[in-house]
């Protein structure tokens, strides 16, 4: 099992499968049944605490209290687009850090983007979730191919039918390319939806906006998602951000429709959002629309992302950087599982 401490050295137990959580209860002399209750009062009821868990005896719970954690979010702000209706909302862990998530409303339904880590330390030229590099990763239970086991984690307990029971089908998992962690992903017998962080046609550029692109060759990171494909049936999203005079011009969308017509995914075009420590500037509504044209005229299925939530800081980290430009953010000095 992973090392599931929190910051003051108590096992997570939000983070545990039922198997585990089943063991945890054997060890404290409990009946397998309270490990059933348990999960059902975490991942399912949501309780926000171990005393909320009503049908749990008095003095189990107070075990509980006394040997695990039970990981909850606190909302420390919540931006509302007057544009869209877009929700931006910004988390407070327990040991001090802060992440986002965002909720998007579309007429096929309602979508949410969740991190998996507390900041990023690929670099990635266009996003401001990597200026202040990496400071942890995140247990399966504050919800998360760098943080790969605790990924994977998340994914079967939010998948868990005794859980949330969310169908893999509706999740997605973003990569920048880290090979083996695609390779590896595809032999984990799940039905979710990867997307690749393409945002390049060729290696050269793409190494001028993504730095891991000096790691993993993308004819190798190709190869590797199409093995996905070929393990899993399930289609790719190769996400690409559109910045102006640097990846946009129709030389490169030629050269993207070349390089990925044997792929089975789509494109998802990314008008890139700009960011006040980059010079990155967006492309122009008919570059991006010549460049669209082109894919499809090539048989390339594409789509634009709509630009949303504008108005409160669209891009990836934007939240998360002012706030702690403005506060002073305490941290824990413990080790972090």
């Amino acid at each position: 099992m992973l090392d599931l401490l929190d910051c003051n050295g108590k096992k997570d137990i939000k983070s545990m499968t039922l198997e585990e959580v089943t063991a945890q209860m054997a060890a404290l002399g409990e009946k397998s049944f309270r490990a059933k209750q348990l999960y059902d009062w975490m991942h399912v009821k949501l309780a926000e605490g171990f005393d909320d868990m009503s049908s749990l005896s008095i003095p189990l719970r107070q075990k509980l209290k006394e040997n695990y954690s039970l990981t909850c979010l606190k909302m420390v702000d919540e931006r509302v687009s007057q544009v869209d209706g877009t929700r931006k909302y910004l988390f407070g862990l327990e040991d001090g850090h802060v992440i986002e998530s965002v909720w998007m409303q579309y007429h096929h339904g309602n979508s949410v983007c969740i991190s998996s880590q507390v900041g990023c330390r690929m670099g990635c030229r266009f996003c401001a979730s990597t200026l202040d590099g990496l400071a942890r990763n995140l247990r399966p239970s504050p919800r998360p191919m760098d943080n790969y086991d605790n990924v994977i984690r998340f994914l079967r307990l939010v998948s868990d039918e005794k859980g949330l029971n969310i169908s893999q089908r509706s999740l997605t998992i973003s990569t920048c390319g880290i090979v083996p962690g695609i390779r590896k992903f595809a032999e984990e017998g799940l039905a979710v939806t990867l997307a690749l962080s393409l945002h390049a046609p060729n290696d050269e550029v793409r190494k001028t906006l993504m730095p891991v692109a000096n790691s993993y060759k993308l004819q190798d990171v190709l190869e590797a998602c199409h093995y996905y494909y070929e393990k899993t049936g399930r289609r790719l999203t190769f996400e690409y951000s559109l910045v102006r005079g640097v990846n946009d011009n129709l030389d490169e969308a030629r050269a993207l429709a070349k390089l990925i017509k044997d792929q089975h995914g789509h494109v998802n075009l990314i008008p890139v959002n700009p960011i006040k420590e980059r010079d990155y500037v967006q492309s122009g509504q008919k570059a991006i629309q010549d460049f669209k044209n082109l894919l499809e005229k090539n048989g390339i299925n594409v789509t634009i992302r709509r630009e949303m939530g504008r108005d409160i800081g669209g891009a990836c980290g934007q939240l998360r950087r002012s706030y702690k430009e403005a506060s002073a953010v305490p941290q824990c000095t413990e080790g972090e599982g």
